[in-house]
C-alpha cells in the first residue's frame, strides 16, 4: 500500500501512451504544431508494462491510458492486453477524444477495457470544428455509439467555454441522458499553452442553467473522485468537476507516468522523476524506489495562486 505523508492512499496510475494529438482544442494546445517524439525516446509496451507490475504489486487498483490522443499510439490494444492479463480485476479505463474509436473499440474491449471517458464539447459540428480546428464530430459521435455498442462503459468529458457552447449544457444532457451515459462538465483549467481567450463557465452556471429544466439532488460525493455527482428525478446522474475548488487536492489518489518515463505527482507541477533508466537496465529495485520517492513527495496542494500552469496537459493526460 502507497501513502503519501498526508495520509492519502495513491492506488490510481494515468499513463500517457503519446504526447501526439490529432485535435487542436482550444483549451488544451491549439497552437502546437503537429509533432511528435522519436519513437527511441519513448518507453515501449514492454518497459511501460514492468513498471505497471510495479505499481500494481505496490497497491494500485485501478490504471488509465491517455495522452495526447492514446488511440494513435499503434497496437494500443496489445498494451491493454498484458495489463489484463498480469490482474484480470484491475480497474482499466482509456481516456480518448474518440475520433478513432469506431474502428477500434471492439478490440480494446476484447482486450480487457472496461471503461472509457470520450470528450464531447457540442453537439453542433461548425462548433466542434471551432474548438478541435478540424471537422470531428460525426467520427466522435460514431465512435462513442461503437463503444456502446461493444459492451464498455462510457462517460463523456465536457469543457463548458464562454460564448463557445455554453448555450449547449441542456443539449449535451439530454443527448448523454437519452444515451444512459455520465456526463461530466469540467470547469476549463487555465495552462499557458490554451488560446488566452478562452473563459471557463463556473460550476453554479451549469447547476443553475440544468435546473431550469430538471429537479436534481447532490450525492454524497465519492472520497477520490475528482467528480461531484448529482441525481435527478428520474435517475439520471451526472457530475462536475472543480479543480479550483479549495478541497480538490484533499483525497487525491494519483500519480501520472508520461510516455518518455517521467512520474508526475500532480497535474500542476512541474516536478518529475525519471523512471526511464532504471526500466532500460531493467533496474526494478531502483524503478521502485523513484516510485515510492515521488509518492512520498506528492504535495499536498497544486498551485492555483498561480496565473496557469506552465505543464502541458497533452503529456500528462489532463
Amino acid at each position: 500500500m502507497l501513502i503519501d505523508k498526508y495520509g492519502r492512499q495513491i492506488d490510481y496510475l494515468r499513463i500517457s501512451v503519446t504526447e501526439r494529438c490529432n485535435f487542436r482544442c482550444q483549451y488544451c494546445m491549439p497552437e502546437k504544431p503537429f509533432s511528435w517524439v522519436p519513437r527511441e525516446n519513448l518507453l515501449n509496451y514492454e518497459e511501460l508494462f514492468k513498471f505497471v507490475k510495479i505499481a500494481i504489486d505496490e497497491g494500485v487498483t485501478k490504471i488509465r491510458i491517455t495522452g495526447g490522443e492514446p488511440l494513435l499510439r499503434e497496437h494500443l490494444d496489445r498494451f491493454i492486453n498484458m495489463i489484463y492479463n498480469y490482474k484480470q480485476d484491475i480497474d482499466l479505463a482509456l481516456t480518448t477524444n474518440g475520433f478513432l474509436l469506431k474502428s477500434v473499440a471492439k478490440k480494446l474491449k476484447d482486450s480487457g477495457l472496461k471503461r472509457i471517458n470520450t470528450s464531447l464539447d457540442t453537439l453542433k459540428p461548425e462548433v466542434a470544428k471551432q474548438i478541435a480546428q478540424k471537422d470531428v464530430l460525426t467520427e466522435v459521435l460514431e465512435g462513442t455509439e461503437e463503444a456502446l455498442r461493444v459492451g464498455l462503459k462510457v462517460k463523456v468529458n465536457t469543457v463548458i467555454m464562454k460564448n463557445i457552447n455554453d448555450d449547449e449544457i441542456l443539449d449535451l444532457y439530454e443527448f448523454c441522458k437519452s444515451k444512459n451515459i455520465t456526463i461530466r462538465y469540467i470547469e476549463y483549467m487555465k495552462n499557458s499553452f490554451a488560446n488566452s481567450d478562452i473563459k471557463g463557465v463556473k460550476t453554479e452556471y451549469i447547476l443553475k442553467t440544468i435546473s431550469q429544466k430538471y429537479k436534481f439532488k447532490k450525492i454524497e460525493k465519492d472520497s477520490c473522485s475528482p467528480a461531484q455527482y448529482y441525481k435527478d428525478k428520474n435517475g439520471y446522474i451526472f457530475g462536475v468537476i472543480e479543480p479550483y475548488k479549495d478541497d480538490f487536492c484533499k483525497t487525491c489518489n494519483r500519480i501520472r507516468l508520461t510516455a518518455e518515463g517521467h512520474l508526475i505527482p500532480c497535474l500542476y507541477f512541474d516536478e518529475a522523476m525519471s523512471i526511464k533508466e532504471s526500466i532500460k537496465a531493467n533496474d526494478i529495485n531502483r524503478a521502485t524506489e523513484i516510485f515510492k520517492e515521488v509518492v512520498a513527495n506528492k504535495p499536498e496542494k497544486n498551485r492555483w495562486s498561480e496565473e496557469s500552469s506552465s505543464r502541458a496537459f497533452f503529456e500528462t493526460g489532463g
